[in-house]
């Protein structure tokens, strides 16, 4: 696809901003502490003796939430990944943003341009109506 001809510095900036390419996640990774329920195990009475942590990412996908167990030795990997899935949503964000700025300014030039006409006094052609060969009689 080629590129316009004139590309605000904004949009550029933008589009550069969305930085290199890297692994990014949607979610949350959250870490949880949990009671098993066996008999006679202290993490049903102490909350300090809970087992864990165990971390889960979760996402919703078509409307419905997913969870996934993270191994724990993977935990910060992941969590780099969510933080870099939420920077590079904002920068599309914001992308979003100069591109309809650009894209308002496109819609508004050729008003600006039929308004500086009409103070200058320039006045639209008009168009001649032409009989018809059929009306035309000899």
């Amino acid at each position: 696809m080629a590129e316009p001809a004139h590309v605000p510095f904004a949009v550029r900036q933008q589009f550069e901003a969305l930085g290199p390419l890297r692994p990014i996640r949607r979610g949350s990774l959250s870490e949880r502490y949990m009671k098993c329920n066996k008999p006679g195990c202290a993490c049903a009475e102490d909350p300090d003796a809970r087992h864990g942590p165990y971390f889960s990412l979760t996402r919703t996908i078509h409307g419905r939430t997913q969870s996934r167990l993270v191994e724990a030795k993977q935990a910060e990997m992941v969590r780099d990944q969510v933080e870099a899935g939420q920077e590079f949503r904002a920068h599309i964000e914001a992308y979003w943003h100069v591109c309809e700025q650009w894209a308002d300014d496109q819609l508004d030039a050729p008003a600006a341009a039929s308004q500086e006409a009409a103070k200058k006094g320039a006045s639209k052609r008009r168009l001649k109506r032409r009989s018809s060969a059929r009306l035309t009689r000899s």
